[in-house]
Order: structure tokens, then sequence, then C-alpha cells
């Protein structure tokens, strides 16, 4: 019969979950979740921003393929007529559903979230989205605010609730439906936060009392970071809140008191998350489908949370560019699940205590463009092929690869990122890598950095990531005609994860980078 996918993608969520060895977050639904899953603790998406990073995965394709490094073109029109994972499904017999944020709406996915090629029914929209950015945030003098940092009484927002919470109550309506009607569905779920603002049910405040709160490891500006990989975060910088604060640009910094209270909304989005989460795959319970549905959970790209002295994505750094991945496949990442079974009871993140670990994971360095081919082979379909060197003509292949051959690890354990091996070179080029890039209007940091349209981009970072180092050069880039000048390097960075895992000494110009610069040329 082939087995239901529920595909979760997060907005803005780097992997701050229990099960990805994070202290302090409450996720127990989340971590439930890893517990029967498959983990990959080294997943990273190809642009840190929303649309690029969405259409990416989506189709299968990187930024250069999809043309889409902003938000303001569709890659039907302005790259190739390429097909979505969505729309394979739907190719192959299954209703897919869309419910949330799932593509970035607009004109990257041509105003419909690319309907009626990738969907089945017209994507569901919370009609609480569009006050998402109205002033609803209730400040100390009593008044209404846009702030950045937003706990509110739900009970006072427009309609009584929130997208989120509007979201999971019509997923799992739409679970209702598909248990009766017994076709094969690909459902994708599209959660807003912890996506700026951090609007969400004040009492998750409770569970992060402000004491328990520390800066980041790292808040500082690093003395070697070249001015073109910093991102000046100005989407925050216009939330009145923060405006208040009259911080100078681009450096800032944000005072440490109120550092600490971004970081402590992140977190508590973040288990406001966790709950809708919980009730959504603890529908699936309800309805009978877990032990026939494969679960994706997922998110588009990180958030810097004041490390290197940054905020909100839009950088090359793994704070940004990291994402949480897990799979679960019954029967695959599990025993067999009987019909009916209880897999995902809800848990409480105010009264749950006690952690979970992942059922099985790895180490191994994964992206998020291998998501379609590794879902069509989970789901017993035939894997997309992958893409000839130049695929603006391809309507189907991809640009990842499966990533099916790594859930093959012995129950509970670990495993590393990579086996011995005597041949230093033959192991480098057969290491699994991930590359990212982000690009620039200019040298030193500008009002624009952050999200240039494709017009002012003058800069591309490409970034690549193994388990032991990530390496970046900024090099020339012409818009007109999509084209990156290697020969015109802006910058470098280099950083050793061993001695230096939060990537704050960059060692680009004291060592020599050749396998680096060959490999990222491939």
């Amino acid at each position: 019969d082939g087995m239901n996918v529920l595909f979760i993608v997060v907005d803005d969520l780097r992997p701050v979950l229990g099960c990805y060895g994070d202290k302090l977050v409450k996720s127990p639904n989340i971590d439930q979740l890893a517990s029967q899953s498959m983990v990959f603790s080294n997943a990273y998406a190809q642009q840190a921003v929303c649309a690029p990073s969405r259409v990416s995965f989506l189709t299968g394709r990187r930024p250069d393929t999809t043309r889409l490094y902003d938000f303001y073109s569709y890659w039907r029109v302005h790259a190739g007529n390429y097909s979505t994972m969505p729309q394979y499904f739907k190719e192959n017999g299954y209703i897919t559903l869309s419910v949330g944020k799932v593509f970035h709406p607009g004109i990257s996915s041509n105003y419909s979230d690319d309907y009626p090629y990738s969907w089945s029914i017209p994507p569901f929209h919370p009609s609480t989205e569009k006050h998402e950015n109205d002033k609803t945030c209730r400040g100390k003098d009593g008044k209404l605010y846009a702030n950045l940092v937003c706990p509110v009484d739900v009970t006072e927002m427009p309609g009584g609730t929130l997208p989120d919470i509007q979201s999971t109550e019509e997923a799992i309506r739409l679970l209702n439906i598909m248990k009766t009607n017994r076709q094969k569905f690909f459902l994708a779920v599209g959660y807003h936060k912890p996506h700026i603002p951090l609007r969400y049910p004040q009492e998750f405040l409770k569970l992060y009392p402000l004491e328990n709160i520390t800066l980041a490891p790292d808040p500082w500006v690093p003395k070697k970071l070249p001015s073109v990989a910093y991102n000046p975060w100005m989407d925050i910088r216009q939330r009145d809140d923060v405006e208040a604060l009259n911080v100078s640009f681009p450096y800032g910094p944000l005072p440490d008191d109120f550092q600490r209270q971004i970081r402590q909304s992140y977190y508590a989005a973040v288990s406001y998350l966790d709950v809708q989460t919980g009730l959504l795959l603890n529908a699936l319970d309800n309805v009978g489908l877990s032990n026939n549905t494969i679960v994706v959970f997922t998110a588009d790209h990180g958030w810097s949370l004041g490390e290197h002295g940054e905020w909100a994505k839009y950088s090359n750094f793994d704070v940004a560019t990291r994402v949480p991945l897990m799979f679960y496949v019954p029967g695959m990442t599990t025993s067999p699940v009987s019909q009916g079974a209880r897999v995902f009871p809800y848990l409480d993140p105010f009264s749950h205590i006690g952690g979970s670990a992942p059922q099985g994971q790895t180490k191994k360095v994964v992206e998020l463009v291998s998501l379609f081919p590794t879902l069509t082979e989970l789901a017993g379909l035939q894997v997309p092929p992958a893409c000839p060197e130049m695929s603006f003509d391809v309507v189907l292949c991809t640009e990842g690869t499966s990533i099916v051959h790594y859930f093959n690890v012995s129950e509970g354990k670990v495993e590393e990122g990579k086996e011995g091996c005597d041949d230093t070179d033959k192991c480098f080029n057969e290491e699994p890598v991930a590359f990212s890039q982000y690009p620039r209007p200019a040298d030193t940091p500008q009002w624009n950095s952050d999200k240039p349209r494709l017009k002012d981009i003058r800069i591309m970072g490409y970034s690549m990531r193994t388990i032991d180092y990530r390496y970046t050069v900024w090099v020339q880039f012409d818009p007109n005609n999509f084209t990156a000048n290697f020969e015109d390097v802006h910058a470098g960075e280099l950083y050793v994860m061993e001695t230096d895992p939060n990537q704050d000494d960059n060692i680009y110009n004291s060592t020599s980078h050749g396998w680096f610069s060959r490999k990222l040329l491939d």
C-alpha cells in the first residue's frame, strides 16, 4: 500500500531541543518523536533565509539552480519548470495537503503555494496570520506594540487564537478526513514559531525563569570575522522594543538583559511549538495512522541567538544553517507498529519530567536538498534521477542524494561521523559535505545586507561544512548572468570544529586551504 507522509517544517528553528542535547529547553513531544526516529545531528539548509531554503528543499535543487536568493521570483518562470516533492507524490497517487507555512507565500510560490501543481486542494493558511506583525504586544505601560519579545494572553488576540494553534486544528481535521478516505496522503504542516515576532501564549515564560537564561557563549563579533560575513539583523531592529533601545548600526551590541529576554522568548516559543507538535502527533495516534505514516520533522534554517554578536538568520554560520532533522518510519526506525498503537501520547511540557534519547542518531553531514530523494525512497516510490550538471530544462531530477543508507545504525548507538581511513585524500573525497550559500550587496554591512534583492547582489558566500570544518569563500557574483567568479575572492573563513566548535577563530589567512577550494569548486 505504501506509507502516508506527515511532513512537519518549522520556521527558524535551530536544534535547541532536548533530543539534540539542549539542557534548558522543554521539548518533550519532539523528543518523544526523536525516540522513535532516526535523528541527524549534522543537517544543514542550503541558504539561511525562508523562501530560498524552502524552494530548494521542496524542488530538490540548490539555490544556484532555482535562481532564488531573495523572495521575488517564481522558479517555474525564472529558472526551470522543476517538479516539487509534493507534486511527485501527487503524480504517484497521493492526496497532497498543505497547512500553514510550507512554501514561502508570495511571488516565490506564484501567490498560490504552487497550487495546483504541488497540492490536491488549495493550501490552508490560518486566518489570524495577517495579524502577525500588528501591534498585539502589551507593553509595561499597558499600550500595544509590535515588539520582538511578545508573550501574549491568547484570549486577547484577534480571533482569540494564534496561527499555529489554527494550523494544528486544521491538520487534525484533515487527518480525521483521511482516516475515512483510505487514500494515501502527503500532509505538510508548516509552523510559524519561533519565527519573529516571538509571539506565543505567555504561560510558556514560566518554563524559563530569566535567572536561568545565559548569554550566548560568544556574544561578541569575532576579531577575524570578515565584515562581508556579518549580518546586521535589520529585521529585529525594526521591532518597536528593539528600536527603542537605539542600538548602533551595524554591530550593536544589544544590552545584556535584553539579549537574555530574546533568548528566553525563543525558548518559550519552542515549547509552544512543541505543544502544537505533540497535539498533532497525538491526533495521528487517535486516527490510528501511526503504524503506516512516515513522519519527518525539520526546519527551513536556524537562527542566531547572539552568537558572534548576531541575531536572526542571514549568514553561513552553523547557528543559521544547521537544522533539526528526524525521520520516523514505522517498522524501520522502530519495530513494527501494530494498528491503533499509541506511539505519541501527548506530553505536557509543564509537568513532564525526564527526557528520551533518539532511537538512532548519526553525525553524518547531510543537506535539506536531500529530503526529496530520501522521502521518495522511504515511501517506496522511484527515486528521481540525479540532475546533470546543467538541469534548467530537466523537469524531474534532484541535486540531493538519498540518505536512507545512513539509517542502518545499530539500535540506540550513536554513529560517529566518519570511519577509519588510511588514505587521507581519498577519505576526504568520500566524506559527506553540506553546501550553503549567502548573498551580500557589498563588502561591509549595509541596510540590505541581510536580504539583498537579486539585482543588488555583488558577492556570494559559498560555504562548505564537513564533520571537521566549516570553510567559506566570499566571491564576486554577477546577478545578470548568475555567475560567481571564484578567481575574485573578497574574503574567506575557515573554522576547525574540534578546537573551535562555535566558529569564533577564523584561521583562513593563516592556513593553506587548497583541498577545501578544490572540493567547493567540484
